[in-house]
């Protein structure tokens, strides 16, 4: 146990999700483990954990640009909701579908509050959501059976209030509509980036075409490693995938891409198999682009300077405003990458319909909100080039605009 809470803590640093010793992890087994030794530190996880009967829960101080945005929404929402019903709404995929809006809690995260009535608090708004945010940018989750429901959570939540932030700010500008305290704050979000730009070109990846599925496995777990290692995408979301004949390899549903290895189904496409029921949640929307277009791998990630762009539309008076997700039928590009609506699945408005077409000759189509969808014919090399290069310029797009405003 001590060595899985260690590899979390570790992963929670690594991906520059917060400084070191700034998260308290604990997990239960006969009894409660921690990341730290046992003290007043650990009493609001344990508790937490407790009042939930929760087997896991991560209290993470975020590294400032998320800390500083997460706590301008929290103490915004502070002001105009009260503390009983504070709330934080995210609209970007991973909200709308994995965590719905995030609870705020009074007072301070870190340091960590032993008192009782931090744990109150803390119960009390994680009892219908997944993760909760602190007034200071303190975020609080719960895993529920495991560590790695907790990690999902900190690191997806992290994202969201990264998105938010900058995306709210831009359409405010436009508006000019700005709120009181943002500019401010989106200084000392600025202030605080030192994550370094993706590089400039990508690494050599395996190259194909793949004889058998043992190569072509490899390739995706060299893919999936170097996608997280780029940051680009975030904590088990993201998914890869690569057609073998008749047969599509791809990553398993809550697969983390930088630990593929025995996390890869082999799903037959002519469905004489039930593999696909652990498969990826973007099974059906990768089986259609491999037969519907000439791709033969898909490299699927969530670059964060990417998303925001595509949430970023100048039309204020579409009759879709507020369902850009699912409904935008303005043609928008994020350079060369078409910006298309879907929800996950193969419902009438999922990514199986919206995906395809948009990628007929296309090197990469973007999700609303979503993430980056990248093709090639052969191997994972021109996919992954295409991601960093349209994450590089979106970077430096989003920053351009901030700084113009």
């Amino acid at each position: 146990m001590d060595r899985l809470i260690a590899g979390y803590a570790g992963k929670l640093v690594r991906a520059g999700l917060c400084a070191p010793d700034e998260a308290v992890l604990c997990a239960r087994d006969d009894a409660f483990f921690f990341s730290r030794p046992e003290g007043p530190d650990t009493a609001l996880v344990s508790g937490v954990a407790e009042g939930l009967g929760a087997g896991a829960a991560i209290l993470v101080r975020p590294a400032r640009p998320c800390r500083e945005a997460a706590a301008f929404f929290a103490r915004a929402a502070l002001r105009e909701s009260g503390p009983d019903h504070a709330a934080i709404f995210p609209r970007d995929c991973e909200t709308r579908t994995f965590l719905h809006d995030l609870p705020v809690i009074p007072g301070p995260g870190w340091p960590p509050r032993p008192d009782r009535t931090a744990v109150s608090d803390a119960v009390s708004a994680l009892s219908r959501r997944k993760g909760a945010v602190f007034a200071d940018g303190t975020l609080l989750a719960p895993g529920g059976l495991a560590l790695e429901q907790a990690f999902v959570t900190a690191s997806s939540m992290i994202f969201a209030c990264m998105v938010k932030f900058f995306s709210d700010y831009l359409a405010h500008v436009r508006e000019n509509t700005l709120p009181a305290g943002m500019e401010a704050a989106m200084a000392r979000v600025l202030d605080g980036l030192d994550d370094p730009p993706p590089p400039l070109a990508a690494l050599s990846l395996a190259r194909g075409p793949f004889a058998d599925a043992a190569p072509a496995r490899a390739a995706m777990a060299q893919a999936g490693r170097l996608t997280v290692r780029c940051g680009l995408v975030d904590s088990a979301f993201g998914n890869v995938s690569c057609l073998l004949g008749d047969v599509l390899h791809i990553s398993r549903t809550g697969a983390a891409l930088d630990e593929l290895e025995g996390q890869i189904d082999a799903c037959p496409l002519d469905n004489s198999s039930c593999a696909a029921l652990t498969a990826s949640s973007e099974f059906v929307a990768h089986a259609r682009i491999v037969t519907e277009t000439t791709a033969r791998v898909v490299l699927h990630g969530h670059p964060l300077y990417s998303v925001i762009l595509s949430m970023d539309c100048g039309e204020t008076d579409c009759p879709d405003r507020g369902r850009c997700h699912v409904a935008c039928r303005a043609a928008r590009f994020l350079w060369d990458a078409p910006i298309v609506p879907g929800e996950v699945g193969g419902g009438p408005r999922g990514l199986a319909r919206t995906l395809p077409p948009a990628l007929v000759g296309r090197r990469a189509a973007m999700v609303y909100g979503h993430g980056l969808f990248a093709v090639d014919q052969t191997d994972f090399n021109a996919a992954f080039a295409a991601m960093l290069e349209i994450e590089r310029r979106s970077r430096d797009e989003v920053l351009a605009r901030v700084g113009e405003a």
